[in-house]
C-alpha cells in the first residue's frame, strides 16, 4: 500500500520549487523590454528633492543574462541531483550514499591500526599515547554528554574515574555495559515503609559512612534494611554487581549522599537507562574505551 503522507510532502517540496522557478522565468521575461536602456524619458512620475525622478529603465542585459543563468543552472541540478521531493536525480546521487563509501574507505585505511589495538592488551594499551588519543575522541564523542569531558560523571550518571562499578569494574563487565547498556530500577519504598521507616532506612544507610543525624533510627532502620533491602544491596550493605546495586559503605553516590538524598531515593525510586553502543562502535573501538577508561582511573581507589 502506497505511502501517502510521503507522497503528499513529497509534493509538497516539488510542485512550489518547480513553480517557483517558472514564476522567475516569468517575472524576469515581464520585466524585459526591447527598448535601448540609454533611453530615459520614461519616468515613474516620482520626484525628490526637486530634480531626483525616479526612471523606468529596462533591466542590463547582462543582468538579465546572469539571472538566466541561474535558473538553468538550478534546473539542472534538479535534474540531476536530489532535490525534488523523493525524486533521487538523473545521476542517483544522495550523501547518504557518499558518507556511507567515505566511512567505508575510512574502515578499510584505518583496520589494520584497530585491529592491532583490539589484539592488545588492556594494561599495554593504555600506556599507548596514540591509541588513548584516540580513544579520548570516541569517548568524547559518544560518552561525554553523561559522564563529562573530564569523566567525573554528574548527579544520575557514574563517575568513571573513581573505579567504583555498579556492574564490575572487570574488562569484560565494561565490554558488556558499554555493548548491551544498563538499565537500573530501584522500586519507590515509601508504601511499604511509610514516612517513619523511610526516615529510619535513611538515617542507618547515613551512619554506614557519616555519624548518624538521629542516632534513634539506626537500629530499627538497620532492621528494615535487613528485611527490605538486603535482598539487593547486601547484609553488609556493600551491594550487589550483578544487579547494579551499588555499595552504600564506599561513600561514594549516584545521586548525593545526603540525608535529604536518600529519603528521596527511598520515597521516589530511581531509574537509570544508559543506552547501548554495539551498534556504534565496533569491538574495536569498545576495546579502546575500556583501556582508556582504565588509564584515567585512580589508582588509589583500585
Amino acid at each position: 500500500m502506497p505511502d501517502f503522507t510521503s507522497e503528499f510532502w513529497s509534493w509538497y517540496v516539488a510542485i512550489p520549487t518547480v513553480l517557483g522557478l517558472v514564476f522567475c522565468v516569468i517575472l524576469i521575461w515581464a520585466n524585459s523590454s526591447s527598448r535601448d536602456i540609454s533611453d530615459k524619458e520614461e519616468t515613474m512620475g516620482h520626484v525628490w528633492d526637486e530634480d531626483l525622478e525616479e526612471y523606468n529603465n529596462p533591466l542590463p542585459k547582462w543582468w538579465l543574462n546572469m539571472f538566466y543563468i541561474t535558473l538553468i543552472f538550478g534546473a539542472v541540478y534538479l535534474v540531476l541531483f536530489p532535490g525534488l521531493g523523493t525524486f533521487a536525480g538523473a545521476l542517483g546521487w544522495s550523501s547518504k550514499a557518499r558518507y556511507d563509501k567515505e566511512v567505508s574507505q575510512a574502515e578499510a585505511s584505518f583496520a589494520p591500526l584497530y585491529q592491532a589495538y583490539l589484539e592488545t592488551p588492556i594494561d599495554q594499551l593504555s600506556q599507548n599515547g596514540d591509541a588513548m588519543g584516540t580513544a579520548r575522541r570516541i569517548y568524547s564523542t559518544n560518552c561525554a554528554t553523561c559522564h563529562g569531558s573530564d569523566a567525573r560523571g554528574a548527579t544520575g550518571f557514574p563517575n568513571l574515574r573513581d573505579h567504583s562499578w555498579l556492574y564490575g569494574g572487570e574488562e569484560a563487565a565494561i565490554k558488556t555495559t558499554l555493548n548491551n547498556g544498563r538499565k537500573a530500577a530501584m522500586p519507590s519504598w515509601i508504601t511499604v515503609l511509610g514516612e517513619t521507616g523511610v526516615d529510619e532506612v535513611s538515617e542507618y544507610v547515613y551512619s554506614l559512612t557519616r555519624e548518624p543525624v538521629n542516632p534513634q533510627y539506626v537500629e530499627s532502620g538497620k532492621q528494615k534494611f535487613q528485611t527490605m533491602c538486603a535482598a539487593c544491596h547486601g547484609q553488609d550493605a556493600k551491594g550487589n554487581p550483578a544487579l547494579g546495586a551499588p555499595n552504600l559503605t564506599d561513600n561514594i553516590w549516584l545521586y548525593g549522599g545526603s540525608l535529604g538524598a536518600i529519603k528521596e531515593s527511598l520515597i521516589k525510586g530511581r531509574n537509570g537507562i544508559m543506552p547501548a553502543f554495539d551498534e556504534h562502535l565496533n569491538d574495536s573501538q569498545i576495546h579502546l574505551l575500556v583501556a582508556y577508561l582504565n588509564s584515567i582511573s585512580d589508582p588509589k581507589n583500585q
